[in-house]
């Protein structure tokens, strides 16, 4: 037993790593004036383990630590891969460039400490890496710095010292790293006086705006398509929308394609914003009607949501089912992780679509047999594609990126590696009939269960030094630390605030991806309750990760020349 409780094998390990989490996350749940720091708590309780002595095997700590990273990231890509590319295109280049800016400043910052207090450069590059939760930079820089001074003349033995301090920097500003975004965070919401439910709101507002499938009630009265075909006036005038219902008289009927329209038809249609106006030059202007109207003339046709849970029909266009001309059933409507979509007929279906279909009762059932609506289907867990996506994701982030100039080549590592795999497999794997969907709440299992077991790993791995670095001058550290966060972050988030007019939790995912900090990520989701800042951390953290391990190359490169 007394090797169970204060040895170093594979029990002890498991057995410290799920004391620490489990510890950590009911101390979680705690709140002073409503604020928690949530998950953080785990890693505040690994440094005290670490630091009253109780240790772990490092090899295990670190696997656990990269993996748990891993799946972290793997998750968020999953989740924010469908709209990812989206919010790229509404605003990712100036969420990108605001990142940019934080961390040059932090780059800035740390020089002119290095300058004013005498510290070392190659030393406040550890304070920096610890203060921005960059572990892979760290890596980088420890790995550049051994590799010079080798190079130069200097004992391996000299160099690995050397490059330990760098580590020690960084364990010591680590903790700082965490506590002060979320300071960032807390205080400018107070100064800001911002009210994050409206914030949400307004949120959901631009959503519905930008995505939200629209219904018109226009009148025929374009002469340019009188007494032509549906299909071929669809055929002509290809877009955006779907005629869900024609109204002729008093009498509603499914829209064939063989249907001729006439002046003074109503039609009943369902488009994206961008294309209303289009639509009023094309068919004609909107007519004060309402779904309720549609539906007291309407005794044969009905409207339901079928889930789609076949697997098979992943990848498959809504044009490839041939729901209209086979089975009489037209598709309005795709809602697909709680965004409603116009229906396009290149539109590809993915597991979880929730379709709108209308048509008889008969047809409808039809239709229900083949798109599977099964509920049962959704709780099964599709693996291959998350483990094998890992794996092309570590493959990804090892590729070694030259720059001139620069010794050691770029590595997006162990987390922007499966981040970008999980991102691109998230948007395009529908296409290519791949199944990635999972439910919210599998997803979320995967992501707290990553993001626990590295912040124990981290808190418990800097704990045994964490005391002896302060005492033998890190204190010094902790102030630099907290400048190097906090000052590049105050002035990003003023800029981003009162320049940009971003949103709180717009900022909330860029301070958290820009700093490459998945602890202020899982606070501010669970702190305000959205996962919006997931979207953007996820726009930012690539660009992010990959210039922070350079930056931090640069340093040593420049510190050592």
């Amino acid at each position: 037993m007394h090797e169970l409780f204060f040895g170093y094998g594979v029990a002890h390990t498991i057995l410290l790593l799920a004391f620490v989490i489990g510890v950590g996350l009911y101390l979680g749940r705690f709140k002073v004036k409503g604020i928690s720091l949530g998950s953080t708590w785990i890693l505040f309780m690994g440094i005290l383990m670490g630091h009253l002595g109780f240790e772990a095997d490092l090899t295990i700590l670190h696997f656990v630590k990269e993996f748990g990273l891993i799946l972290f990231v793997f998750s968020i890509g999953l989740q924010v891969g469908p709209g990812f590319f989206h919010s790229f295109r509404s605003g990712g280049i100036k969420m990108n460039l605001l990142a940019v800016m934080n961390i040059l400043l932090a780059v800035v910052v740390t020089y002119v400490i290095s300058l004013v207090s005498g510290e070392k450069l190659t030393t406040m590059v550890g304070v920096m890496s610890g203060a921005v939760t960059n572990t892979p930079g760290l890596g980088a820089a420890q790995q550049t710095f051994s590799d010079l001074s080798v190079s130069g003349g200097s004992s391996v033995l000299a160099a690995d010292q050397v490059s330990e301090s760098l580590a020690s920097a960084y364990a010591v500003a680590y903790p700082i790293g965490v506590i002060g975004v979320i300071a960032v965070i807390i205080v400018f919401r107070s100064l800001f006086k911002i009210d994050h439910t409206k914030e949400l709101q307004k949120l959901e507002d631009a959503d519905k705006n930008a995505e939200h499938a629209r219904r018109m009630h226009v009148a025929v009265e374009n002469p340019a398509i009188f007494d032509k075909k549906l299909y071929d006036i669809l055929h002509e005038f290809e877009g955006d929308y779907v005629v869900s219902r024609v109204m002729k008289g008093d009498q509603v009927l499914f829209p064939s394609a063989d249907m001729v329209l006439h002046e003074g038809d109503k039609l009943l249609l369902v488009t994206s914003p961008g294309e209303v106006d289009r639509l009023r030059i094309l068919f004609g202007q909107e007519v004060p009607l309402h779904v309720q109207d549609w539906q007291e003339k309407d005794h044969t046709l009905v409207t339901r949501r079928i889930t789609v849970t076949n697997s098979k029909l992943t990848g498959k266009t809504i044009k490839d089912l041939r729901l209209r001309s086979a089975y009489g059933v037209s598709v309005t409507r795709v809602i697909r992780a709680g965004v409603e979509l116009v229906a396009r007929p290149t539109l590809y279906l993915q597991m979880g679509d929730g379709l709108i279909c209308v048509g008889t009762q008969e047809n409808i059932d039809q239709v229900t047999g083949i798109l599977g609506n099964s509920s049962a289907a959704l709780n099964k867990p599709y693996l291959v594609p998350i483990f094998l996506g890992i794996v092309v994701g570590v493959i990804f982030g090892s590729i070694p990126f030259r720059f001139p100039g620069i010794p050691q080549a770029i590595k997006l590592g162990l987390a922007g590696g499966p981040l970008i795999i999980a991102i691109l497999l998230g948007h395009w794997g529908p296409k290519y009939k791949i199944t990635t969907y999972t439910t919210p709440s599998a997803n979320l299992m995967i992501r707290e269960i990553g993001i626990s077991l590295f912040l124990a790993s981290v808190g418990i791995g800097a704990g045994g030094n964490f005391w002896s670095s302060i005492v033998g001058g890190g204190y010094w550290w902790i102030l630099y630390g907290a400048l190097i966060t906090i000052v590049p972050l105050c002035i990003t988030f003023v800029v981003a605030r009162v320049v940009f007019h971003l949103n709180f939790y717009q900022i909330c995912g860029l301070i958290s991806g820009s700093c490459t900090n998945p602890p202020v990520l899982a606070f501010s989701q669970g702190m305000y309750g959205s996962d919006y800042a997931s979207i953007n951390y996820a726009t930012v953290y690539p660009l992010s990760m990959f210039m922070r391990v350079l930056v931090a190359q640069l340093l040593i490169v420049f510190a050592l020349g």
